[in-house]
């Protein structure tokens, strides 16, 4: 009994330590923030303690989404991080997949078209009796097999469409069973949602700023090298905005080929000076092309940089970055808007 009694007198000083951290911090008491702030009330997880207090010293909001990470990281069991993480990992494969089924199909047309114009030719020399009657039997052959490859080609095509169908439908089935999701699958990075969620959480009088960002031609990427050299292409590039952003500024994936990231306890100067760094080594990327074995390189992108104002809505953050975004990209691609002073 005195081992109970002792138990609970401390869960109730731990309590009373918890309580004052949600209200210093402004966090709501839902069961998520509690049990997290509980625990670094305890000092029991050194990490947890390590990764709210770096999120204390840069302002950073702990919005929903990022209380969902700590918890799963930090305090989930190990069957449930397992189950996320083969969720995390099916997504990545399946857009990896419908990528290269449609590419592999455009692949297809092309080489049915090319057949056409092959049989054209060798039907045309047999009309216009170009060779004699020992090449004729041997062309024949070739018009024949010529035929069944692409009546293959033809079966080909469609059971790509048949399977594109099916990895669609099973995309959306896991979409829906994963609404909670934080990563985006293909670059590792957050996703909208989060962003979303952590400009909601941010207080007014915090230097939050937005930095915008988009691949210049990247449809043109896309469409003379193929949807698989494209995801090539977007990891390259988160790879190397993760490895650019400091302590303070967040990077997530907006949708596409578009990025964003999120900096806290910073001026506008700060922020065009981090999308200035971000402009110069993405210049430097290099991504090989593995059907082809040539290499891309000379990939840029344009930024719009917004700060937060007291005066502003929150969405006006999102909406002034955008407009900054597309300026850069009027004015040439492949620079910061605004300038630097």
């Amino acid at each position: 009994m005195a081992d109970s009694d002792e138990s609970i007198d401390k869960s109730f000083q731990t309590l009373k330590q918890t309580i004052p951290l949600l209200l210093k911090h402004k966090i709501s008491a839902i069961p998520t923030n509690y049990a997290l702030w509980y625990t670094y009330a305890t000092g029991q997880c050194n990490e947890l303690n390590a990764e709210l207090d770096k999120m204390i010293e840069n302002d950073r909001p702990l919005s929903s989404a990022r209380a969902q990470e700590l918890h799963r990281n930090y305090l989930s069991d190990q069957q449930e991080v397992s189950t996320w993480q083969l969720r995390q990992s099916l997504e990545a494969m399946l857009v990896e997949l419908t990528q290269s089924l449609t590419d592999t199909r455009s692949d297809t047309h092309s080489f049915k078209n090319t057949m056409d114009i092959c049989l054209t030719d060798l039907e045309k020399v047999e009309r216009e009796g170009w060779s004699v009657e020992e090449v004729m039997t041997l062309v024949r052959e070739m018009v024949r097999e010529t035929q069944q490859i692409k009546r293959s080609t033809l079966d080909f095509t469609a059971s790509l469409a048949s399977a594109e169908k099916e990895i669609d439908q099973l995309r959306r089935q896991l979409a829906e069973s994963q609404k909670d999701a934080l990563y985006d699958g293909l670059t590792g990075l957050y996703n909208r949602r989060v962003l979303d969620e952590d400009i909601a959480a941010m207080e007014a009088e915090q230097g939050v700023c937005l930095i915008m960002i988009d691949i210049d031609h990247f449809k043109s990427i896309n469409d003379q090298y193929g949807h698989q050299m494209g995801d090539r292409v977007l990891k390259a590039i988160a790879k190397r905005i993760k490895d650019t952003c400091r302590d303070n500024a967040v990077p997530y994936r907006f949708g596409g080929e578009e990025f964003s990231v999120l900096m806290t306890a910073s001026k506008l100067s700060q922020a065009i000076h981090q999308a200035e760094s971000m402009r110069r080594t993405m210049e430097k990327v290099s991504v090989i092309d593995r059907r082809t074995g040539k290499t891309l390189n000379g990939i840029t992108a344009s930024f719009g940089v917004a700060e937060y104002k007291k005066d502003m809505r929150k969405s006006d953050l999102l909406e002034q970055a955008d407009k900054l975004l597309y300026e850069a990209k009027r004015l040439g691609r492949n620079r910061v808007m605004p300038m630097q002073n």
